[in-house]
């Protein structure tokens, strides 16, 4: 019914604005059904563009959120010389339609609906041309359209004429909630305590603090709580007794092991307090804390208001927090606010300020959880401690049970801070991990899990004869292992349960996941492993409560009952059956469809089954007619790879399809084969092969993959004929590996991340790991598969063998390993562990990493690395076994490196296109949106908009050639914001092959060539990235603590080191002018053109370094410069520099007295805020301040002589200012020498 058309393509910013021609804007396609010809602006256009005309429909291909992608727009009238945007693109009915019909149908909300299902992406949400070509729409007849065209013609007349209403309403309503913001962050942490107050925390608040306060306040409840005789038999704590508390927590440190502290229930110390007769200078045991004990019993919930923190260095500052809650007089929340409008970051900014200064120690230390709030949203994570980082991937929202984010501040008092989730949350849902040497806190999806299953527990009657417990729902990479955990803890702890069993459906994995577990325990016996079935049988007998929690394989499990009756346990096993046991399954998709649980149900008919899966078995790919629900019963929670996604738990995925063969050779390559004609000539030749021919040369008859009709029947595509030979040719593998290699260091961001390659076979892989010696010899490559050898095999096996042994030889050579065939599975465990940087392979260095895995089946499941971000696929998979694969790649890094998981697939790419569609339509809970990351051409298309918006700042605040920082916040914050959107982009168009020239991109929906241009210039980026570096200079924020920056600085970016600037244009200008200058008949007009020519040069320089290079321009032409043949206009920059430099030394020096050569030294050594007293270096140049000259100096800068303990003060800042800033600006005081 019609065809489609691009937009404008190939234009620069300098064809914008001008021009006989105009273009439909994208504002004007998005805001409007009809096109409004006022709503144009000017182009320059050249005769490749495509003019619109009155019937075009416009779509707009891209927008920030799924909802408002794909927005309608029709012409409805014709015009000289209109064009369309070229972020839109257009469709000409090829059929008459009534124009106002086919206005309003397509903003219908079932055509929306459709339109929203196609939305892909992550940051920003698109659509295929192709996909929304296939959207069917209804079609009266002429008549018809017309009277529903005119209706809704006359109904959005009406909607305009009370559009100013809407507006006045929306302008108050606009008002009433600003009135719900807080102006000031004082009535918001009033506002907090409030509502906690009425959430189970005390009334009384205790206010300003000091430590010393609140260890007494400790004293004072520990006294409360353990006045019994033979514990402090009712004489208080004294002083010397709380000194050896702290102690204690002092040597532990790490919120890791004072997690274990806290939960210990009670410590001891020795009582020092001679009231005590009884117990004088012998051990007392004190009750802390009850993690069972949950607003009731002895437990207090106390609020601290503005605690206040000494400094722990004199030269820093004593600091003031905003809110803390102890429960039992212990310290374990900490909460940061700020007021509406600043962004939550600040807070978490201020936190990390307040770490690094050595605030959280002492009693402090006990801190297990922060919150950094505004009004508007919260973010909560554990505490990494002293030696710990702060990771900003693991900050986390708290959310519903739906999953749906809660950010309202008085909702965050009534849930995750309110008593009793408050007292739980550090009772049960902080997980000491042992293995990562942190303290981890649950997402509130693992919550309402574990939650879930425990309630099912207690709720339980073991006598009904039901095993079905049900299900958990949690996508691959969320954490699914320490939910288990959790789980299980409960309802250990609940006692509800005699046995709680993890059960594995592999020894490696029950290995890995016993680690896992007994890293998450407060004690590593809490959980117990089975080495055979008579050790499994003695622990699921046992009475001790430490064999409650137990590992095992679920091929243990299911011969329980055999080894039992043959090793005379029977009896034994009958004692067992009785008894309240729990079976908690990991990976329950990939495992539990066959004979091995159906016999474990048999063995224990009483039990209770729970299943954990990221990937659950649906009707649409059951196994053995079986679904997850019909073996474990009702999903009791979700949280889909959507939501990972969207919650930035997970990453998204980049797959794309690599095209070894063409489409059109294959197509004919099956036509003739289906024609049965030798070739086209002969198929042309005879009618009836003709028309077979033909037939299967129509990508309109027949598909390239699969179709699935609506009766589930399957129409086979061209794929479905290649034979699986066509892709075990040399030709297509050496392909295969050139593009894995000729893309590696692009892929790998130079090695610094890892790759999986998944083939089809074992046969395969060998070949291809001989392929990868031969093509890229110096990337290290190894394979793991089944290591078995069939003796019936035949030739086939000695081939596995020869490639077993060469894989092997070749590993232990670069390695220095001694791996044989008989220590195969060890072999696995080193390889997999050097994959993952794990033990001991935590801090391996370049030339000892693994760059590339091979495998056919091992690995695409169950193994997790960070440092995995590309999956290579020769193979074809569907459903969960493609989204499991997938997720091999998906676990969180920096996202300015790892900013999606990329996947190249090779063979029928386009079955596998389609098998990708149908995994993730079953997988993503409904919400498919934000599961791909934009590919190439929308990043640059992201860029683009986010440049022109950048610039749009800078023009607008009246900044020539971004040469400067606007001057206010409100230009700042913006540019701020756009420049990380734009960052984020652009690292991610790098990973896809980006390069600051012209990009083509042929896209795999549309089959059609796109250039996109660039409209930033790399020069351009360099300086933004210049500014940027400036929003925040190392002497920032460096006074009052709770000084609001109302942006964000993304510190990774600020790091970045600007490409080289291109001082050869910047010295061309140079020499031009100063040409100009010695010519007596050049006129003025030109002198200042060349001049103007060379400031705008000056764009890539900093602030500073522009400041010089003016300074020493306006001495050359007061001829008060002296040049010098050879230097070039940097030289003189340079040396202007360091004139300055000295010359701010040499005053410092004299109105302070310090040493000149330790202020040089400390400026030469680049120091920062971290390592500026390393060494005692600037101790020494604060010993050599002269405190009167000093006193003399700040008396006359400021007005009014201030006392010498404040000169001290002032001083320590005044340097530390000084040095970190480079050499800062020292005001010259009037009348010094009077």
């Amino acid at each position: 019914m019609g065809s489609t058309f691009t937009g404008l393509s190939g234009k620069t910013k300098e064809d914008f604005g001008h021009g006989d021609a105009k273009f439909i804007t994208y504002m004007n396609v998005f805001s409007n059904p009809i096109a409004n010809l006022d709503m144009t602006e000017y182009v320059e256009i050249d005769s490749k563009q495509n003019c619109v005309k009155a019937g075009d429909v416009f779509f707009t291909t891209s927008s920030e959120t799924p909802e408002e992608v794909g927005m309608s727009c029709v012409m409805s009238e014709n015009a000289d010389n209109i064009y369309l945007n070229s972020f839109c693109f257009g469709y000409r009915p090829t059929v008459e339609f009534d124009l106002n019909y086919l206005a309003y149908v397509l903003r219908a909300e079932s055509f929306r609906k459709n339109m929203t299902f196609l939305a892909q992406g992550i940051s920003r949400y698109n659509i295929s041309k192709n996909k929304v070509m296939e959207i069917k729409i209804s079609v009266p007849s002429l008549d018809e359209q017309n009277l529903v065209g005119a209706y809704f013609s006359d109904l959005d007349h009406l909607i305009t004429l009370h559009r100013s209403k809407q507006i006045t309403t929306k302008n108050i309503e606009n008002r009433r909630k600003s009135m719900n913001g807080f102006n000031k962050e004082l009535e918001f942490e009033e506002a907090l305590i409030t509502a906690l107050q009425s959430n189970g925390w005390e009334n009384q608040v205790i206010k300003n603090p000091t430590e010393e306060d609140l260890i007494q306040n400790w004293a004072n409840i520990l006294f409360e709580n353990n006045r019994e005789i033979d514990r402090l038999n009712d004489k208080p704590l004294i002083r010397e007794e709380m000194d050896e508390l702290i102690e204690q927590i002092k040597n532990l440190r790490t919120p890791l092991a004072l997690n274990g502290f806290i939960n210990g229930k009670t410590v001891s110390i020795i009582r020092k307090n001679p009231e005590d007769t009884l117990h004088y200078g012998k051990e007392v045991s004190l009750k802390i804390y009850d993690r069972m004990e949950i607003a009731a019993g002895q437990s207090r919930y106390q609020i601290v208001e503005q605690p206040i923190f000494k400094r722990h260095d004199k030269v820093l500052q004593d600091r003031r927090g905003d809110i803390m809650l102890l429960i039992n007089g212990m310290p374990v929340f900490h909460i940061e606010l700020k007021k509406t409008g600043i962004p939550v970051s600040e807070a978490t900014n201020q936190i990390m300020k307040y770490a690094h200064e050595g605030v959280f120690t002492g009693i402090f230390s006990l801190v297990q959880i922060f919150f950094a709030m505004n009004p508007e949203e919260t973010l909560y994570f554990a505490n990494p401690g002293p030696d710990g980082k702060f990771n900003s991937d693991f900050f986390f929202h708290w959310a519903d049970f739906n999953n749906e984010l809660i950010n309202d501040w008085r909702v965050i008092a009534s849930t995750i801070l309110s008593i009793p989730l408050a007292h739980q949350l550090v009772g049960f849902y902080t997980v000491a991990d042992d293995s990562d040497g942190v303290l981890k806190v649950m997402r509130s999806y693992q919550y309402y899990a574990a939650n879930r299953i425990s309630d099912c527990v207690s709720k339980k009657d073991w006598k009904d004869g039901n095993q079905l417990g049900g299900y958990i729902w949690h996508t691959t990479g969320s954490g699914k292992t320490m939910t288990s955990f959790k789980s299980a803890q409960l309802i250990a702890n609940s006692k509800d349960a005699d046995k709680v069993v993890f059960l594995m459906d592999r020894i490696e994995l029950g290995t890995q996941s016993l680690k896992e577990y007994r890293a998450f325990a407060d004690d590593v016996d809490d959980v117990q492993e089975t080495e055979d079935t008579i050790m499994l049988i003695g622990k699921l007998k046992s009475i001790d409560p430490k064999d409650t929690l137990i590992v095992s394989s679920i091929q243990k499990m299911s011969n329980i009952k055999k080894d039992a009756a043959v090793k005379m346990r029977a009896k034994d096993l009958e004692e067992i059956q009785l008894k309240r046991i729990v079976f908690i399954i990991d990976e329950c998709h990939r495992s539990t469809f066959g004979e091995m649980l159906s016999t474990i149900k048999e063995t224990f008919s009483n039990a209770l089954f729970f299943g954990f899966t990221g990937t659950p078995v649906f009707t649409e790919n059951e196994k053995v007619m079986s679904t997850t629900a019909d073996i474990f019963g009702n999903e009791l929670h979700r949280y889909s790879i959507a939501d990972g996604i969207r919650d930035k738990n997970v990453l998204g995925f980049d797959p794309s399809m690599v095209m070894v063969y063409k489409d059109k050779e294959i197509r004919n390559e099956v036509a003739l084969y289906k024609a049965k004609a030798e070739s086209v000539e002969d198929a042309l030749g005879d009618p009836e092969k003709s028309k077979v021919y033909y037939h299967y040369m129509s990508d309109q008859e027949v598909s390239m993959a699969d179709t699935y009709l609506e009766d589930g029947t399957i129409v086979k595509g061209i794929e479905s004929y290649i034979p699986n030979k066509q892709y075990e040719t040399n030709d297509y593998q050496y392909a295969v590996v050139d593009d894995i290699t000729n893309n590696w260091l692009v892929m790998s961001r130079n090695n610094k991340f890892h790759g999986i390659f998944a083939t089809s076979s074992i046969p395969e892989a060998i070949s291809y790991y001989k392929k990868f010696k031969e093509r890229m010899p110096q990337l290290k490559v190894t394979g793991i598969f089944d290591s078995t050898i069939d003796n019936a095999g035949g030739q086939k096996s000695l081939d596995k063998e020869d490639g077993l042994k060469e894989m092997l030889e070749d590993y232990n050579n670069m390695y220095g390993q001694h791996f044989d065939i008989g220590s195969y599975a060890t072999f696995k465990k080193d390889a997999s562990a050097r994959l993952a940087h794990k033990k001991p392979y935590e801090r391996i260095k370049p030339e000892q990493q693994l760059n590339l895995l091979i495998v056919v089946n091992q690995m695409l499941t169950g193994f997790d690395s960070k440092w995995i971000n590309t999956l290579y696929l020769d193979k074809i998979l569907v459903y969960q076994n493609l989204i499991q694969a997938f997720s091999r790649t998906n676990r969180l890094f920096n996202i300015n490196e790892k900013p999606f998981g990329s996947i190249r697939y090779y063979r029928k790419p386009h079955t596998m296109k389609k098998n990708i569609e149908l995994a993730v339509k079953l997988y993503s809970g409904d919400r498919p949106a934000g599961l791909f990351a934009d590919h190439l051409p929308e990043n640059v298309m992201h860029m683009n908009l986010a440049f022109k918006e950048m610039m749009a700042v800078f023009e607008g605040e009246g900044i020539d050639n971004l040469e400067k920082l606007p001057d206010d916040t409100i230009p700042r914050a913006k540019f701020a914001k756009l420049f990380r959107q734009f960052s984020t982009y652009l690292q991610a168009a790098e990973i896809q092959g980006f390069n600051w020239k012209d990009i083509m991109e042929v896209t795999e929906d549309d089959k059609e060539e796109i250039y996109i241009k660039v409209l930033p210039t790399e020069e351009e980026y360099n300086i933004l990235l210049q500014r940027y570096k400036e929003l925040r200079t190392p002497g920032d924020n460096g006074g009052d603590p709770k000084d609001d920056i109302k942006f964000e600085i993304d510190p990774y970016l600020t790091e970045l080191k600007t490409e080289a600037i291109d001082y050869n244009y910047m010295n061309t200008r140079f020499e031009k002018w100063l040409k100009a200058l010695s010519q007596p008949n050049v006129s003025e007009e030109e002198l200042n053109e060349t001049l103007e020519q060379l400031h705008n040069s000056f764009a890539f320089l900093s602030q500073e370094d522009q400041k010089m290079a003016n300074l020493f321009l306006h001495d050359v032409q007061t001829g008060d410069a002296i040049l010098q043949e050879g230097l070039t206009l940097q030289d003189y920059i340079y040396r202007y520099s360091n004139n300055e430099k000295r010359s701010q030394i040499t005053r410092l020096s004299r109105y302070f007295g310090v040493d000149i050569n330790l202020v040089t030294a400390l400026l030469n050594a680049n120091v920062t805020k971290d390592n500026i007293n390393e060494y005692g270096r600037f101790d020494a140049l604060k010993a050599s301040v002269i405190k009167e000259d000093a006193q003399k100096y700040f008396a006359l800068t400021e007005g009014e002589k201030m006392p010498m303990f404040k000169v001290n003060n002032r001083v320590n800042s005044f340097l530390e200012d000084f040095i970190l800033s480079g050499g800062k600006d020292i005001e010259e005081p009037e009348n010094w020498d009077k």
